[in-house]
């Protein structure tokens, strides 16, 4: 059972901290080669999933023109690829296979050093649960990212929005949620008695604010959303763009008509800026200058890329940084919020700030 019984002299929390550090990295690389796989329309080049015997590329002529052969059955070859050779299938299916690869390094190297922790009985109390939970978020991201494959091979030539939304949102979901143990952990390796930090209705807000704007720019990449307008601040000469097709209902015109989707999550934006302003406030005052500065150059560089993103007809160097600044974005309120919230439990349980006096 992973839920640790340790006595406090076997648990290492630093070097579980400094592990789940690493993980969480590799989470953003990902996040970035998910990015480009979805600019570059690869997602569909490999149309099986093999977990474990997928791990090993074709190796030879047969093995390619084996691959090639499948997907040249789905409907996105006839409809937008046609005449492809086999050398533009390799381009494509380079990185639909370094996602997957990726997926594979980050769920063993999760595992691995799980397995290894709880065995040397190295997890502290009261840990074990959460990190076995980020591992079926691991997983569960696994699967996702399978299905939102599926979505796309039978009638369809990309894959379903809805799906790549669910999947970007799982695997930023595990990256909070991976730094925010880790500052837990690494707050007890400082000090034996502290608690993991609680999270403050200012955060919770914020975080709300956010998801909202990561499933609105997940939903821009599913429907191809960002040219739909290469001018900013208005889109094609008007404030509000009006749906694409007439006769759409609510639902679609908020969550499946491309203009719409542009114009909220463009002007989303702000309200996002807004909150992410009053954590920052909130995070300097407690002392964490540093978290503070972070999230204003954060949300700072994103905002620019988003507009340089849209403006230059959706660069994929540019659309690839916009995603990375959005879980850089992600990482750095995680940051603030964890911080707020070692402050909060501090003064709820020190009323006068210094444990020394209490």
């Amino acid at each position: 059972m992973l839920q640790a019984t340790t006595p406090a002299t076997t648990a290492r929390p630093r070097a579980l901290s400094n592990w789940l550090l690493f993980v969480a990295a590799s989470i953003v690389l990902i996040v970035v080669v998910g990015g480009i796989t979805r600019l570059t329309e690869s997602g569909l080049s490999i149309t099986q999933w093999k977990p474990i015997t997928g791990i090993v590329p074709p190796l030879n002529d047969a093995q390619w023109q084996a691959e090639f052969a499948n997907y040249r059955r789905i409907p996105q070859y006839a409809l937008t690829n046609a005449g492809m050779g086999l050398a533009g299938f390799k381009a494509i299916f380079f990185w639909e296979y370094l996602h997957r690869f990726m997926g594979r390094f980050i769920g063993m190297a999760y595992l691995v050093p799980l397995i290894w922790f709880a065995v040397r009985r190295q997890i502290p109390h009261g840990y074990g649960v959460r990190l076995i939970a980020l591992f079926s978020l691991i997983v569960l991201q696994g699967t996702l990212g399978w299905l939102m494959v599926r979505s796309g091979l039978s009638d369809r030539t990309t894959v379903a929005p809805g799906w790549l939304a669910t999947h970007l949102l799982t695997a930023l979901f595990t990256l909070a949620g991976m730094v925010w143990t880790a500052l837990d952990l690494r707050a007890m390796a400082r000090s034996p008695e502290s608690r993991p930090a609680r999270m403050t209705g200012l955060a919770a807000i914020v975080g709300i604010v956010l998801f909202v704007q990561i499933l609105y720019g997940a939903l821009m990449a599913g429907l191809r959303a960002g040219l739909v307008a290469q001018d900013w601040p208005l889109m094609n000469g008007a404030f509000f763009p009006g749906a694409s097709q007439s006769g759409e209902s609510p639902g679609t015109m908020l969550f499946g008509d491309p203009a719409i989707v542009h114009f909220i999550h463009r002007w989303w934006a702000w309200a996002a800026v807004a909150g992410l302003i009053l954590l920052a406030r909130a995070v300097k005052r407690t002392g964490h200058r540093p978290a503070a500065v972070a999230i204003h150059i954060a949300f700072g560089v994103q905002i620019l890329l988003g507009i340089a993103t849209v403006m230059s007809g959706v660069s994929i160097p540019l659309a690839a940084l916009h995603q990375l600044g959005g879980a850089l974005l992600l990482v750095a309120a995680t940051i603030g919020a964890h911080a707020l919230g070692r402050r909060d439990h501090m003064v709820s349980q020190y009323p006068s700030g210094n444990p020394r006096k209490a």
